[in-house]
């Protein structure tokens, strides 16, 4: 217990910017939606899939990232969002210009992920949701902003290595060796295809918008 002063300053419960709490707030509210009266077809038709492009589905690229397989995804993706998409959307400002940049990186990588997954499938019918994509190049983009100085981190840094070695071993032994066991996942198989493609695009992409905004 601790003796509070009437008039001192109190500090935010959560201290993510407004675009990321809106991000963490469409996530569970597009889920609440998809398990209450989100119509089966819709969600089927908002799936990210190898057939979803070649039907010309490319609206399931954003619309997967809203889509999740349960609670325990749903909430976990806005946890990491609320971690790793914070310092992006910090870094690239909280004016009009920032939070724009911040939302098309974001989807952006949501987007390439989506491919990564779809071309990797191919020739079969797995099919994905979840927005761990997007939020993997958040995390690929936040270890370029762990330098010790205002610049990026240059690829061969610590953090910028240790953190993909880390992420690339996770996917790994989650989604190849132990299937079914990711946190989250129900027992359904990760796709581990759209977290590397969403991580490489936000650890390449983050320097070239954060020069295009005049950021870096």
């Amino acid at each position: 217990m601790i003796h509070l002063e009437p008039d001192a300053p109190r500090e935010p419960l959560i201290k993510a910017p407004w675009p990321v709490l809106a991000l963490v707030a469409a996530i569970i509210a597009a889920f609440a939606w998809e398990q209450g009266p989100a119509p089966p077809e819709v969600v089927e038709h908002y799936l990210i899939s190898s057939a979803a492009l070649r039907e010309g589905r490319y609206g399931a690229l954003v619309g997967s990232l809203f889509l999740h397989g349960g609670w325990a995804h749903a909430l976990g993706n806005a946890a990491f969002a609320l971690a790793f998409a914070t310092p992006v959307c910090r870094r690239m400002g909280r004016d009009a210009r920032g939070v724009v940049s911040f939302f098309v990186f974001y989807l952006l990588c949501g987007v390439i992920s989506g491919l990564t997954f779809a071309l990797a499938h191919w020739h079969d019918a797995a099919q994905a949701a979840g927005a761990s994509g997007a939020i993997a190049g958040c995390m690929g983009a936040a270890s370029r902003l762990m330098g010790p100085g205002p610049g990026l981190a240059p690829f061969r840094s610590s953090p910028v290595v240790s953190m993909a070695v880390a992420w690339l071993v996770a996917n790994v032994l989650f989604g190849l060796i132990f299937v079914g066991w990711a946190p989250g996942a129900g027992g359904a198989g990760m796709a581990w295809e759209a977290h590397l493609g969403g991580y490489v695009a936000g650890l390449f992409l983050i320097g070239p918008a954060l020069r295009l905004i005049g950021r870096a």
